[in-house]
C-alpha cells in the first residue's frame, strides 16, 4: 500500500523538476537553432544574390534608367522622399541613424538650396579657349543626347565652366563667371529652340574656374577644363513650382477638367 501510495504522488516515480527541465533544454535548443540559422542565411551566397538582384530590379539605379518619355512622374520621385524622410527623422536614434539626405530633416527650419541629385543622364560639351560659340561637332554631340533628355518631366542642368587663364585683352566678356554663363545660354538657345526642349525643365549654373576637370600640366588635359556640363536631375519640374500647399490646391472640384 505503501509503494502505490508513492508512485500516485510522484506521477508515475518521475520527479517534476524533471518535466520543468525538459522544457527548458527544449527552448535552448530552438533558440540555438534559430541562431545557427540566422547565420547561415547571411553566408548563403543564394540569399545575397537574390538580395543584389532585387535591388538591381526594385532600387533606386532601375528607377532612373527605367524611363520613358512622357509625363508620368518617375518611380523614385514621392515614394523616394518619403522614404528618406523618415530615415532622416530616425538619424540621431542611438547615435546609428541612417544618415541620409532627405528633403526635410529632424529640424523644420532646414531648407534644402539646391535639391535634386545628378543621374546618369547627360553629356559634356568642350568649348574653344575664351570663346562661347557652339562648334558643329558640340551641336552633334548635344543632338545625340536629346533622345535621353528630351520628353521626360526632369529638370535638366547646365553647369558652366572655364580655364584658370586670364581672359585675353579686348575679350567681349567680363571675367570668367560671365563667359561660363554664355557657355550655358548658347546651350540653352540650342536645346530650346533647335531641339524643342522645355525651357522650364532647363536650370542654369556657373562654376567659372573654381572646377576645373584637370589640375595638372598636360595641355591635353587642360583644353578639357572649358566646357558645359548638361546633366538631368532627380527632380520634377511641378515639384518645385509653389509651396505644397499652393500644389495640394491646383485642382479643387470645379477645376477638374471632364474627360
Amino acid at each position: 500500500m505503501a509503494m502505490e501510495e508513492d508512485d500516485d504522488d510522484g506521477a508515475g516515480g518521475i520527479p517534476e523538476w524533471v518535466v520543468t527541465f525538459g522544457d527548458m533544454m527544449s527552448l535552448l535548443l530552438t533558440f540555438f537553432i534559430m541562431l545557427v540559422s540566422l547565420s547561415e542565411i547571411k553566408e548563403e551566397e543564394r540569399y545575397q544574390a537574390m538580395l543584389e538582384s532585387m535591388t538591381r530590379r526594385f532600387g533606386y539605379d532601375s528607377s532612373v534608367a527605367s524611363l520613358v518619355p512622357g509625363s508620368a512622374k518617375p518611380r523614385n520621385g514621392a515614394i523616394a522622399k518619403l522614404s528618406s524622410t523618415g530615415r532622416a527623422k530616425r538619424m540621431n536614434t542611438m547615435q546609428g541613424g541612417d544618415q541620409v539626405q532627405a528633403p526635410q530633416g529632424d529640424f523644420p527650419r532646414v531648407r534644402i538650396v539646391r535639391p535634386g541629385e545628378k543621374t546618369n543622364i547627360g553629356t559634356v560639351v568642350f568649348f574653344d579657349e575664351g570663346s562661347a560659340d557652339l562648334t558643329d561637332q558640340t551641336k552633334q554631340e548635344l543632338t545625340l543626347e536629346v533622345h535621353n533628355l528630351g520628353g521626360k518631366p526632369q529638370k535638366i542642368e547646365l553647369r558652366g565652366h572655364t580655364s584658370r587663364r586670364p581672359l585675353p585683352a579686348g575679350a567681349p566678356f567680363a571675367n570668367h563667371w560671365d563667359l561660363a554663363y554664355h557657355r550655358c545660354w548658347n546651350v540653352f538657345r540650342y536645346l530650346v529652340d533647335k531641339q524643342n526642349i522645355d525651357p522650364r525643365r532647363i536650370r542654369i549654373s556657373v562654376a567659372g574656374p573654381n572646377e576645373p576637370m584637370h589640375i595638372a600640366t598636360d595641355p591635353n588635359s587642360l583644353r578639357e577644363n572649358p566646357r558645359v556640363e548638361v546633366y538631368m536631375l532627380n527632380e520634377v519640374v511641378n515639384d518645385l513650382m509653389g509651396t505644397k500647399e499652393e500644389q495640394d490646391k491646383r485642382f479643387t472640384d470645379g477645376d477638374i477638367p471632364s474627360p
